[in-house]
């Protein structure tokens, strides 16, 4: 056994947006993360999740549903989301919104409010 893993992006479960790495599939770390890559006017939709989540915005601007509250994220910025708290956010940008979206659990557990 090796002390370390390596893993290359498109190896993880991805659809034309995001890259998913689940912690219990690696080694059970207790994270799991979306790596996000989406075009202008993309969107995820409202849900909550029963621990925190993390949002590093890498490049673009988004705007963020939290709770009752919307606000405009930018590049450099650091959101974090409370657990069961509702969240959205879509991409503003007229380029790509890249973000690392942490899940503060070793697996997803989402509860989808909007179709």
């Amino acid at each position: 056994m090796t002390d370390y893993t390596i893993l290359h992006r498109e190896e993880l479960p991805h659809d034309r947006n995001t890259y998913e790495f689940e912690g219990i599939h690696y080694q059970a770390i207790e994270v799991s993360f979306i790596w996000v890559d989406m075009p202008p006017g993309g969107t995820i939709r409202l849900h909550k999740h029963p621990y925190k989540e993390i949002f590093i915005i890498q490049e673009g601007v988004a705007t963020f549903t939290v709770g009752d509250t919307t606000l405009e994220a930018y590049a450099g910025q650091i959101i974090i989301v409370s657990a069961n708290v509702p969240h959205k956010f879509m991409n503003l940008s007229n380029g790509r919104l890249k973000q690392i979206d942490i899940h503060v659990n070793k697996q997803f557990i989402t509860e989808w409010l909007e179709n």
